[in-house]
């Protein structure tokens, strides 16, 4: 397919639509409450009412911490894109499972678990927080190991929900999962922690194991690497995982494709300071487009970080929310193509709170087909926006499409 085609899935994204107009009715308990709808939903987002009040921290670098959920269910207030004013079209999910061990273990060495636990437990009896791993930007509360089996579960539901409604219908609605903490950075040997389980990834393996889609593609664009799910996979053929990210930080190889049977089956992209909207489209047309179909998964998962953005003070790339809208039109209209519209958003990266509240509406206005709102937003950040390093960036798709042979 050549670039004019590839283009044509942002750019033709918001006229997609639902064209199957049916009764659906979400079968298990533990996901809507068993509630029909009159067509297909083309959203489905989990939120939990009760806000999880410890769970947070006041230093401006933590991306675990619960601001941010107010501030995106403000924004799409304020978009209209909630269930108030746009059921049954969007759809959110208040009741779902936790997480199991076994859950957990699918993509967790053994003893993490236990690990967090026992920090947890010992912030109970000693300190309202606690290192966990002697990480410094990871902490734990008295509720830090609930929470993080209820972000990990909500993730699963939702594959519930997509799964289900794909069956009897040609396109399943797109899931959200907005539950903190995110599961993107966890603290292992060497890394920088801010997350406890791995949402995207469990998700994976959970789809693998409980609906028996084989074939998983893990597309992550947050600024940071996303380590325990590019190891945990680095020898599965069947999840493929597709990273963008900073190199300044994370030096992973553009040669670390995988190992044994799974080599080919990690595509590692370290992009330089400053990388920008011409780049992202570049590599959504000529990387990722690529890759999805000739992987031809089963489910996409994405890991959606925002940190990318121009003004986000942890971030070293000049992204703007209208890029963020192209990837969300653009992935979820290769979910269509591809896997009959499985695709399940896990909010990840993002310091700042009205940056990450809309690109999430943004998100939200791709999925149902509305036009973007960007230009107008980002009138603002427009002193942070510079030249791209053209010849970098070029090189370094250049370098990954001969590695992957797209």
């Amino acid at each position: 397919m050549n670039n004019l085609c590839h283009r044509n899935y942002y750019r033709s994204a918001g006229r997609f639509f639902l064209s199957v107009r049916t009764k659906y009715s979400a079968t298990s308990s533990n996901l809507a409450g068993g509630e029909t709808y009159e067509s297909v939903p083309k959203v489905v987002y989990s939120l939990r009412n009760t806000a999880m009040d410890h769970h947070h921290k006041e230093e401006e670098l933590d991306i675990g911490r619960t601001a941010r959920v107010p501030f995106i269910l403000s924004a799409l207030e304020k978009s209209k894109l909630t269930p108030e004013f746009r059921g049954p079209e969007i759809v959110q999910i208040n009741s779902f499972r936790k997480a199991t061990l076994e859950d957990i273990r699918g993509v967790h060495d053994y003893y993490f678990p236990v690990h967090l636990r026992e920090a947890v437990e010992e912030a109970k009896t000693s300190k309202p927080r606690y290192p966990f791993h002697m990480i410094e930007f990871n902490y734990v509360t008295d509720t830090s190991y609930e929470d993080s089996l209820a972000a990990a579960g909500a993730g699963l539901s939702l594959v519930d929900y997509v799964v289900a409604a794909s069956k009897n219908n040609a396109n399943s609605p797109i899931g959200f999962a907005l539950l903190p903490p995110p599961g993107h950075n966890i603290p292992v040997v060497d890394y920088m922690g801010f997350c406890y389980f791995e949402n995207a990834g469990i998700a994976a393996r959970y789809a693998q194991r409980v609906h028996g889609l084989k074939r998983v593609l893990i597309i992550d664009f947050d600024v940071h690497f996303l380590d325990i799910t590019n190891d945990a996979f680095y020898e599965d053929p069947d999840i493929f995982v597709l990273s963008t990210h900073s190199e300044e930080w994370y030096h992973r190889k553009f040669d670390e494709t995988g190992s044994g049977r799974g080599e080919g089956a990690t595509l590692n992209l370290p992009l330089p300071n400053g990388f920008g909207d011409v780049g992202m489209r570049n590599v959504f047309d000529e990387v990722i487009v690529p890759c999805a179909q000739k992987f031809k998964p089963d489910l996409i998962i994405v890991s959606a970080g925002y940190d990318g953005h121009a003004a986000d003070p942890d971030g070293t790339f000049q992204l703007t929310t209208g890029t963020y809208y192209m990837l969300a039109s653009g992935i979820k209209r290769l979910a269509e193509d591809l896997c009959g519209g499985r695709c399940v958003f896990f909010l990840e990266g993002g310091t700042s709170e009205s940056i990450v509240s809309f690109s999430v509406a943004e998100s939200f206005r791709a999925f149902v087909g509305e036009p973007s709102m960007a230009p107008e937003f980002e009138k603002k950040y427009a002193v942070f926006l510079h030249d791209e390093p053209s010849n970098k960036i070029k090189q370094a798709i250049q370098r990954t499409k001969h590695l992957h042979s797209i």
